[in-house]
């Protein structure tokens, strides 16, 4: 099990994805759904929700049901490790073991990492296969085998401990050299971390995972470039990625920042959208890229960082007075600390849960009506929507939608673009179009 802050600050990296299609699918539009005098949004949604059979239903709706509980499970059991490390000494005889090897702080506080982590993925390990492995074969949404499964954590800890270890040494030296307001550089420090993070990953970390290839198809690589250079967004390639090897969730990016941006297509959304599914989805991602949400959730995260590490320092400070003996922790400096200080920011990340996927939500709809109002094609969204649908519930109440959903749901999204699709059926009269 990959530490929880670690884990939240890689995958607010990739920023949320969306989705796209290839040429050879022919984009299928329900009846109620056509373009008309008597066109209904409502109606028209109705109609693409329609189109999923109740047992396709029933089996979406199961899968991410059982991920509200997940939230929980993760939560409690990686609470438990946390605490199991504190209350049976684990933690100070890792500290001392490294204190063994070298007396160099630093490299202490590097290998105490290395060892904490792989306890961790050990650990962690039966959950992990159930819901990373076992749950998605379920689903049928897995493609791997189980030892391409296991040699994708495998890397993913071994990117943990070195890049992980870095920022762990970083934020030790700094609660060493600055007892006082370590909580303040501490939390610009990590900041600086995920933008490092958003930097390398398109070019260093995203291939040790899978291969990007550029896009050969100029069919639907050139209506992309077209509609990047129409947005302002300098690329001049369109990379597809062989997501299949994992999984046949559909997906697209653009991603990296300061010359790293990449537009990447998966290679699922190649064979199983349409053309106008594919230009929805990439209007999508490049509202993200225009709208400047990287940036704007990198001001956020300095924020609840900032908070966060606040409360980090008043916890430490409590329970280290309390139990800090009885655990064999000698100071907020102590490298063996990191098990309660991982509990603390998990306590936090899971009550703040609602609230970050709020804000992920939020970006999410303005990049869906970017990519409308961008790429035009809304039963293309639509299109796109139902396939997210595999695993995500199409239709949930408002409040599950609040707790849960880091994306509006499938009904939310579908009926925002037949809305738009109702204002804009005069974009078909080539005289006056919406009387221009």
């Amino acid at each position: 099990m990959v530490p929880r802050l670690l884990t939240l600050l890689l995958l607010f990296s990739l920023l949320v994805a969306a989705q796209t299609p290839p040429a050879a699918v022919v984009l299928k539009i329900p009846p109620a759904a056509q373009a008309g005098p008597g066109f209904n949004a409502e109606a028209a949604t109705n109609a693409y929700l329609a189109t999923v059979t109740p047992s396709a239903k029933a089996r979406s709706d199961a899968y991410f049901e059982g991920g509200y509980w997940l939230i929980l499970w993760d939560f409690l059991y990686e609470a438990a490790i946390l605490a199991l490390l504190l209350a049976m000494g684990w933690s100070a005889r890792l500290r001392d073991m490294a204190e063994r090897i070298t007396r160099r702080k630093p490299l202490v506080t590097w290998l105490y990492w290395a060892g904490f982590s792989i306890a961790l993925f050990v650990l962690g390990f039966p959950l992990a296969v159930y819901e990373g492995f076992l749950r998605e074969g379920q689903y049928g949404l897995m493609n791997q085998s189980f030892g391409g499964w296991f040699g994708d954590q495998a890397k993913m800890l071994g990117i943990n401990i070195v890049l992980g270890g870095l920022l762990v040494m970083a934020l030790f030296g700094i609660v060493r050299r600055l007892p006082k307001t370590w909580h303040l550089w501490g939390a610009g420090v990590t900041i600086a971390f995920q933008a490092l993070i958003i930097l390398i990953f398109p070019v260093f970390l995203a291939p040790m995972f899978n291969k990007y290839t550029p896009l050969e198809d100029a069919r639907i690589r050139e209506p992309i470039l077209r509609l990047a250079r129409q947005n302002g967004i300098q690329a001049s390639e369109v990379y597809e990625v062989d997501a299949s090897r994992q999984s046949k969730r559909v997906s697209a990016n653009v991603s990296g920042i300061m010359g790293t941006e990449r537009i990447t297509l998966n290679d699922n959304l190649l064979n199983r959208c349409s053309p106008q599914g594919i230009m929805s989805t990439m209007g999508h991602e490049m509202g993200h890229y225009v709208l400047n949400h990287g940036y704007k959730m990198l001001a956020f995260l300095t924020i609840l960082v900032a908070i966060f590490f606040g409360v980090l320092r008043w916890g430490l400070s409590w329970s280290l007075g309390r139990w800090g003996g009885r655990w064999g922790i000698r100071e907020v400096g102590d490298p063996a600390v990191l098990p309660l200080a991982f509990l603390i920011l998990s306590v936090l990340f899971f009550v703040g849960t609602p609230a970050m996927n709020t804000l992920v939500r939020v970006q999410e709809f303005e990049a869906d009506v970017f990519g409308l109002n961008t790429a035009r094609q809304p039963d293309g969204e639509a299109e796109v929507d139902l396939l997210l649908g595999e695993y995500r519930k199409m239709d949930p109440t408002p409040l599950e939608e609040f707790i849960f959903f880091d994306h509006p749901s499938g009904r939310t999204r579908i009926y925002t673009a037949m809305r738009w699709k109702a204002e804009n059926q005069c974009l078909g009269d080539a005289v006056n179009p919406c009387g221009r």
